[in-house]
C-alpha cells in the first residue's frame, strides 16, 4: 500500500494536517474515531467521502510513522 496515493498535507486544509485526499477528513480525527471504538465499518458509513483503501492508507501511514520513530511517546509500564 502505497499511502502517499491517499495520504496529502496542505496548509490550507486543516493547518496542514495530514488528511484523505480529497478531503477535510484528517487521519487523526479517523485513527481518533477508531481508537473510541468505532469500526472501520461505521467509519465507512459515517463518512462516505472515505473508503477501504482510504482507511488501509491511514494505517499505512500510522505504521510508517511508528516504524520510523516520528511518533512516540514513552510507556510507562508500572502504571499498567
Amino acid at each position: 500500500m502505497n499511502w502517499k496515493e491517499y495520504i496529502v498535507s496542505d496548509p490550507a486544509i486543516l493547518s496542514g494536517k495530514p488528511v484523505v485526499k480529497g478531503t477535510r477528513l484528517s487521519v487523526e480525527f479517523i485513527v481518533g474515531r477508531l481508537a473510541n471504538g468505532w469500526s472501520e465499518s461505521e467509519v465507512l458509513e459515517n463518512y462516505a467521502s472515505s473508503d477501504k483503501d482510504a482507511l488501509q492508507a491511514v494505517h499505512a501511514y500510522t505504521y510508517d510513522l511508528l516504524q520510523d520513530s516520528l511518533l512516540y511517546l514513552p510507556v510507562d509500564l508500572k502504571a499498567a
